[in-house]
């Protein structure tokens, strides 16, 4: 029974004893590991057997709600049998992980009148002397107990961290959120997070690392930079004070021998122009090499110039390690918004694969000024296509083709990086096109990565500014190039999942994901469908996501791409799994919150699969 202050009066089980380590069986991390590889060494399911998966159990959070309709995109972090995540509504819970029986509940935001917050689970610690979860949960970190889920005391303010202060800038009228777990390096804590990205008045997206036992910062790095700091002249001179977001939202990763931490980072506000901003805005949509300990800057490799598309970079950069012959050489792999996979030298951030800066239109909206160029990996292919033209347009009907020919004449743009504009400009991938903050999952034994992505255009039409925006121009919303019934404007297939051959730079297989039920009905098989939410990967040879919108979860052989196993989800799965083993069982876990952008009703439900 669970008390009012959200703990359970009286354990269901006692908790095992907690390792100094974490072992194998655990998913001990967001993304499994502090190198957010999502891949798992357990191998008793496997593409012999995979059909054979049933459900184990399902827990009901209990708190989804259809109206504001919530979601869940949580991958739980499982450690010792024990499974911490974080619900609809931002409680951070443990289970036992063999049975989805409740061990206790923590409601950071009990008696808030707050809209339920994004959030993408938790942050296990573990040094041989002290065990904590630590959650991020809107503008505050909290410090739990593992085992009783109560606030440490000794940490920050009585268990708390404010983020939203220490910011080396007055934060008065500015919010701050964090939507994604923090990485730890020895007795350092990072997190990101930072202002949106509207056209309003928006905090910065400083990185900073805090002490992990008393809460304390350590340091800060500014992505907005200071006066006489790398990066300053990149930005007009009072940007510092003026400008806000370049901020890190989809997490980060840890290069644990090096103690470097992996930052992937966003577009700076405001995210569709950028006349008060001129100039290519570092540290906005870079990837980033810090030193853990210092937070000094080793290296950046910035994927996109002077940002007005909200091409933010949606994932972690996932820490890779390539067989070239007898030699290894360790790598980061970033995905984007843009379609493309930067694939760069670890050590100096310098790209592996080719990297070409191509020419782009120019803007001709008051007081812009764009980049001219902007890189383009010549290696791998684009994940999503990059035009949008009228022989791309729907085929699902003849309504929906006339629909989309109609809207597409209105409109500028189609090529890559067509500028916003007050007429409307239409550009692919869209800012939910691409890849997203599912991130990828790479696998070392057969040196893929994979990645699925979907096929959504944008359009964006500028607008005068509102006094009480600040800013020249605003937009008329976040518009998705969508048919009268609100399936993709473009011809199928709208989602994918892509095995790249990293040494290669090539895909290795490549098949359509996903399927909307109301077209499978009309006769309309193999669309593809939007996704939301990442994969994982197995030493066995699996590949495993839900994200689709047929609420699905599905296996499939990492070889070769083949369909292995699926099942119908109480409500969509719109996260990454998780597999973990537990008296003696592996077990896949997914949350299925629904919601989200998916049209599909929100849930409550984390599903357990096993043999």
């Amino acid at each position: 029974m669970i008390d009012r202050r959200g703990f359970l009066a009286s354990p269901l089980l006692a908790l095992p004893s907690w390792a100094a380590d974490p072992m194998e069986p655990n998913w001990h991390q967001y993304g499994r590991d502090a190198a957010a590889t999502r891949f798992s060494p357990l191998d008793q399911i496997k593409p012999a057997n995979a059909a054979k998966l049933k459900p184990a159990w399902t827990h009901r959070t209990g708190d989804a709600s259809q109206r504001p309709a919530t979601t869940i995109e949580c991958t739980p972090v499982v450690v010792d049998g024990v499974m911490f995540l974080t619900t609809a509504r931002a409680q951070v819970r443990a289970l036992n992980a063999i049975t989805g029986e409740p061990l206790w509940n923590f409601n950071p935001l009990e008696g808030s009148r707050r809209a339920a917050p994004v959030n993408r689970g938790v942050t296990w610690f573990g040094d041989g002397k002290d065990r904590r979860v630590y959650a991020a949960i809107q503008d505050k970190l909290y410090a739990l107990h593992p085992k009783t889920g109560q606030l440490i005391k000794t940490f920050g303010d009585n268990g708390i961290v404010d983020l939203a202060t220490q910011f080396d800038k007055d934060m008065t009228g500015l919010s701050f959120r964090v939507t994604s777990p923090a990485v730890i390096f020895e007795d350092t804590i990072v997190i990101g997070g930072g202002g949106g990205e509207g056209p309003r008045a928006e905090a910065p997206g400083h990185i900073r690392g805090y002490d992990v036992y008393t809460g304390k910062r350590k340091w800060i790095f500014h992505t907005i930079p200071h006066p006489g700091e790398f990066g300053y002249n990149t930005w007009p001179k009072d940007s510092w004070q003026r400008n806000g977001a370049a901020n890190n939202w989809a997490g980060l990763s840890a290069d644990l021998k090096r103690g470097w931490v992996f930052v992937s980072t966003g577009s700076a506000s405001f995210d569709f122009w950028g006349g008060d901003r001129i100039g290519d805005n570092l540290f906005s949509d870079c990837v980033l090499a810090l030193d853990a300990r210092t937070g000094k800057r080793i290296w950046h490799f910035q994927t996109v110039h002077h940002d007005v598309w909200d091409y933010d970079l949606p994932a972690q950069p996932a820490l890779i390690t390539l067989r070239q012959g007898n030699r290894t050489r360790d790598a980061v792999a970033q995905v984007t918004k843009t379609g493309f996979v930067f694939l760069l030298d670890r050590e100096t951030g310098k790209p592996i694969l080719p990297i070409e800066e191509r020419k782009v239109p120019p803007s001709d909206v008051e007081g812009e000024k764009l980049s001219p160029t902007q890189p383009f990996p010549l290696k791998p292919p684009p994940l999503s296509r990059l035009e949008v033209n009228e022989d791309l347009l729907t085929d699902i009907s003849a309504e929906a083709h006339a629909y989309a020919l109609k809207k597409f004449r209105s409109l500028r743009g189609g090529v890559p990086f067509a500028p916003p504009s007050k007429q409307g400009t239409i550009f692919s991938p869209g800012t939910l096109g691409g890849a997203l903050w599912g991130g990828c999952a790479f696998d070392p034994q057969r040196q893929l990565l994979f990645v699925n992505s979907s096929e959504l255009p944008s359009i964006v039409t500028l607008r005068d500014g509102k006094p009480e925006e600040g800013f020249r121009f605003g937009i008329t919303g976040y518009e998705k190039f969508v048919d009268e019934e609100g399936y993709p404007a473009v011809k199928p297939p709208w989602g994918h999942l892509t095995a790249v051959d990293v040494n290669q730079g090539t895909f290795a297989w490549r098949e359509v994901l996903g399927e909307y039920p109301q077209l499978v009905a009309r006769g309309r098989r193999k669309t593809g469908s939007y996704q939301l939410g990442g994969c994982i990967a197995t030493a066995a040879g699996l590949v495993i996501l839900a994200a689709t919108a047929d609420e699905k979860i599905r296996a499939i052989d990492s070889s070769s791409g083949t369909p292995l196993w699926e099942a119908q989800l109480p409500t969509g799965g719109y996260a990454t799994p998780c597999t973990y083993a537990a008296g003696g069982k592996q077990f896949i876990v997914i949350a299925c919150g629904g919601g989200n952008r998916q049209r599909t009703p929100s849930g409550d439900s984390i599903a357990a699969f096993s043999l």
